[in-house]
């Protein structure tokens, strides 16, 4: 885990790890079927709303339906019907003059009497279609019926689940291709108008109608599986036909001559049974749950086929298209990698909750616009792969951080004070490079202090007391060095190093300015509390201290150094050895106060004259071929009232 951690402190790769992680995962898990319900579920739930939404549609309605309730098999006595309430009904119909009529009910034997009647009915009118059911377990065409093409399958096609979602334009069983019933019923209404189904110019594979081509479905189409793909399938969009959607009469109101003329005629109308005892029922993603209410009667199914078909076929309407299987990959992985942009870029709850719900709002929507346009954009997996991508990839940074701020707080969080240390991991991103501080340059304020006669102390005093001795010290300069916002760099014996302006980068003058004068303070503050400690350490009978103190402002290099079990964050660079050689300049200088501050011109300038100090002069320092211009700090400078001295020169 550490390993992976490190090989994707780099942000792409953390958004890349995690988003082709989660999409490969909810590949796998759409290519297993375990996405398929809830993407048809959401697919209907598209219809719903489109519809719920969508005007009415003005146009007259094309097809009517003429429902065998169960009042009417009450009415006649007997189910089925016999062949001369059929042909009754059939005859009073065509009387009207409608383009087509469809007979949706298996007469595969002949219930008499009347059934001369029918077969007349049948062959003198070739606008009358009948049905049978496909396949060897299925049922037979009508007796009466001795024309081929008045004869359609109404097979209808049922989602796992229930719910039908598709039609059917042809079937075939290895020798012989049959149609719809749906389909015999549109060709005869579009016949009139001029239209007939014939291959597409572009793909002689797919057929077309007026100037819209019908796709065949394939098995893994939209949020499908491995569905049943044979024949040739296409989507329904069950859409409303009409302003008022299909005019629908009972049979008793028919044989009773109480159906206008005008509902039937130039109209495609439909026989079938709507009785609840019958079962001719089916779910459709219109259905609010399965209760029997939310089914639709079989003649209602067919009806929309048709209806749909007509659309098609006269007013350009669009069947549903979906995107094809690389298109649908890079969707789901496009959301993928937004999930872990999310992911990535947000650290607190409130914030990761917003983009969250704010992308996957985004993404509901291009759907749902994609939608509206007649293409089936796939919404469960991008939507799943951009949830999981997303928390795998604050997972992934959350651990990362974890490491980064144990290694921060490390190296830090001892030797600056709590709101520094704070300040130094909400700002990280400035000098944090792949998990590490980034080596960078920078100005910065090194102190050095370092007690005098530590040895000649070290050797009169007996080892337990001279530890407590020095950490009684130590405690008290680390204490003053972090509450005037320095970093504490190194503990050499009783030597201290320490950065003001690390691990941050100034950006301005005014902060290099600030980081020189806390510096001195801080010198300044600890010679004040030598001369507490020595009090203290006078009235227990043990030696007085003294220190020296050495100041330099300049540029450094900032960085790690060590091995990965031992790590310290440090400065190195000229300004590193002239603040170490002015603390051990000389040790005679100075040495009649408790503390001797030393600083270099550089860090004068940038003091504002707050403080008293004097010249010591160009010194040649150790290993320094230029000269240094040294001063000494002896305090603060008074208030202007009292004095307007600036520096006195010795």
């Amino acid at each position: 885990m550490a390993r992976l951690l490190k090989f994707l402190h780099r942000p792409v790769l953390t958004v890349l790890f995690g988003g082709l992680l989660m999409f490969s995962l909810v590949t796998a898990l759409r290519s297993a079927g375990e996405l398929e319900f809830l993407e048809l579920s959401a697919y209907d739930w598209f219809l719903r709303l489109e519809q719920a939404l969508s005007p009415a549609d003005p146009r007259e309605p094309r097809v009517t339906l003429i429902e065998i309730s169960e009042q009417d098999i009450i009415a006649n006595g007997r189910w089925p019907l016999t062949d001369a309430s059929l042909a009754d009904a059939t005859e009073r119909l065509l009387t009207f003059a409608p383009r087509a009529v469809g007979l949706d009910i298996y007469r595969d034997i002949l219930v008499p009497p009347g059934s001369q009647r029918l077969f007349s009915v049948f062959h003198e009118h070739r606008n009358v279609v009948g049905v049978r059911m496909f396949g060897s377990h299925g049922v037979s065409s009508p007796a009466v019926i001795s024309n081929p093409e008045q004869v359609g399958f109404n097979d209808i096609l049922v989602d796992r689940g229930g719910i039908v979602r598709r039609g059917l334009l042809f079937l075939d069983d290895g020798k012989n291709v049959y149609s719809s019933f749906a389909l015999r019923l549109a060709s005869f209404y579009l016949d009139a108008e001029g239209v007939s189904l014939r291959p597409d110019p572009a793909n002689p594979q797919h057929f077309r109608l007026g100037e819209s081509t019908v796709p065949p479905f394939g098995g893994d189409d939209g949020g499908y599986v491995a569905a049943d793909d044979r024949g040739y399938q296409f989507l329904l969009d069950f859409k409303e036909s009409g302003s008022a959607g299909f005019r629908s009469y009972p049979l008793a109101a028919l044989l009773a001559g109480q159906v206008p003329a005008g509902a039937v005629r130039n109209k495609v109308v439909i026989i079938g049974v709507s009785s609840d005892s019958v079962k001719d029922y089916f779910y459709t993603p219109l259905s609010r749950g399965f209760g029997e209410s939310q089914q639709i009667p079989g003649v209602r199914l067919h009806g929309r086929i048709v209806s749909q078909l007509l659309r098609i076929g006269l007013d350009g309407a669009q069947p549903t298209a979906v995107l094809p299987g690389r298109s649908k990959g890079a969707w789901t992985l496009l959301w993928s990698l937004a999930g872990g942009v999310v992911g990535l870029r947000t650290r607190s709850a409130l914030r990761f909750s917003l983009l969250l719900a704010g992308a996957l709002t985004l993404l509901v929507a291009s759907a749902y616009l994609a939608f509206l346009q007649q293409l089936w954009v796939p919404l469960v997996p991008p939507a799943l792969s951009l949830f999981l991508s997303a928390g795998v990839v604050t997972a992934l940074v959350s651990s990362r951080e974890k490491q980064e701020r144990t290694l921060l707080m490390g190296l830090f969080s001892r030797h600056v004070s709590k709101e520094i240390a704070e300040v130094i991991w909400e700002q990280r991103d400035q000098f944090m490079n792949n998990g590490r501080p980034r080596s960078q340059k920078m100005t910065v304020t090194v102190f050095f202090s370092d007690l005098k006669g530590f040895t000649a102390r070290s050797e009169q005093m007996d080892p337990q007391g001279l530890i407590d001795w020095l950490n009684g010290y130590m405690e008290s300069m680390t204490r003053l060095i972090m509450d005037h916002g320095g970093v504490i760099d190194d503990y050499a014996g009783d030597g201290i190093k320490a950065n003001f302006g690390v691990p941050l980068p100034r950006l301005s003058a005014q902060e290099v300015s600030a980081d020189a004068v806390n510096a001195v303070a801080c010198a300044l503050a600890m010679q004040k509390e030598l001369l507490r400690l020595n009090a203290l350490h006078a009235e227990r009978g043990l030696p007085a201290m003294g220190t020296r103190i050495g100041i330099y402002t300049g540029e450094v290099v900032t960085g790690l150094l060590g091995s990965a079990q031992r790590l310290k964050y440090t400065t190195v660079g000229d300004t590193v050895n002239v603040a170490a050689r002015l603390e051990s300049y000389d040790k005679a200088v100075g040495t009649d106060g408790a503390c001797r501050i030393l600083i270099g011109e550089p860090t004068l300038r940038h003091l504002d004259d707050r403080f008293v100090t004097e010249g010591i002069g160009e010194l040649s320092l150790k290993g320094k071929e230029a000269r240094i211009a040294v001063h000494r700090v002896l305090g603060r400078q008074p208030p202007p009232a009292q004095t307007s001295n600036r520096e006195v020169n010795q």
